[in-house]
């Protein structure tokens, strides 16, 4: 009688151990934001759980994160949830390398632990499109640019109006100076550039020398013009300036062919269109190309 109790209760420990393993869920933790190394600034992380093939709402989240090789101590992080089974946050680490990463995750009275290897390297730049880095010297340069822009309006307004009409549009444009500094419009324009570029690539555009160098040409022209124009690009670096400015016409000589494409699509699908309505039609579409290739892009922000 001893023998089966004894036995009953080994039977019954057996079962309660196999049901607390087989109760814990089986996650799988995948990266969709890398983390990028930034001295003294914390960086963006994100992360998507998924059970099987289905996302994972609802999980209280954190991560723990250690140097596989050195001992820096532990930066522990409590990401939120987003969207579709995603998690994030803003991590500060003490320097690049390899990190061993251990996630505690936590729904309606059920744990679960992961523990996943990253590769934490300096970051290049301020974002990424498709891997490739938007770095500051880009910034600086779409920086220069928007100044160059608000110098030969000034210029012109100057030459235009006068009284109380020259004050009122040299005061807007000095509102406008601090909009064309903000990072995230400088990364806008940037991205619908490069974006719009690659898309002109995937279609099987190229931007032909003779083509690139004479707008350069119209450009050059058209800043030498302006006195305010030609001492910002003194000051910047006249060769550093057009070797830039270049590549930037390759882009744009790109892009200005989608929009020839879009014309000329609109055009054909409007024969008694007039021009101003074609232009209409054909900006919309070409934002909502925008949008769409934007989309299909990998960009991430630091």
């Amino acid at each position: 009688m001893k023998r089966q109790t004894l036995f009953a209760t080994l039977l019954l420990m057996l079962m309660a151990m196999l049901t607390g393993c087989s109760s814990e869920p089986d996650y799988t933790i995948k990266v969709t934001k890398e983390l990028y190394y930034q001295k003294d600034l914390a960086g963006p992380f994100e992360v998507k759980v998924t059970e099987g093939k289905q996302a994972v709402n609802g999980l209280d989240v954190s991560a723990e994160f250690s140097m596989a090789n050195m001992d820096h101590g532990t930066t522990d992080v409590k990401l939120a949830e987003g969207k579709d089974g995603t998690y994030s946050g803003n991590v500060a680490l003490p320097m690049s390398g390899k990190y061993e990463v251990a996630f505690t995750m936590e729904k309606a009275g059920k744990k679960s632990e992961k523990v996943i290897n990253l590769n934490v390297v300096k970051a290049k730049g301020v974002a990424t499109i498709n891997g490739k880095w938007i770095t500051q010297d880009d910034l600086a340069f779409y920086q220069l640019i928007n100044q160059l822009q608000l110098a030969i309006n000034r210029e012109r307004a100057q030459q235009k109006y006068t009284g109380k009409q020259l004050e009122e549009e040299l005061a807007y444009l000095d509102s406008q100076e601090k909009m064309s500094d903000d990072k995230n419009q400088l990364l806008t324009q940037i991205v619908r550039l490069r974006s719009m570029a690659l898309l002109a690539d995937e279609k099987g555009h190229k931007a032909a020398d003779t083509e690139v160098d004479a707008a350069v040409s119209k450009a050059r022209e058209q800043y030498n013009g302006f006195p305010s124009a030609k001492k910002l690009i003194r000051d910047y670096g006249e060769d550093k300036f057009w070797a830039t400015e270049k590549q930037q016409y390759q882009m744009i000589v790109l892009s200005r062919k989608v929009q020839e494409d879009i014309i000329a699509q609109v055009k054909k699908e409007n024969p008694k269109a007039g021009e101003q309505d074609v232009l209409y039609q054909a900006q919309q579409k070409y934002e909502e190309l925008l949008v769409s290739q934007v989309n299909s892009l990998k960009v991430e922000i630091l």
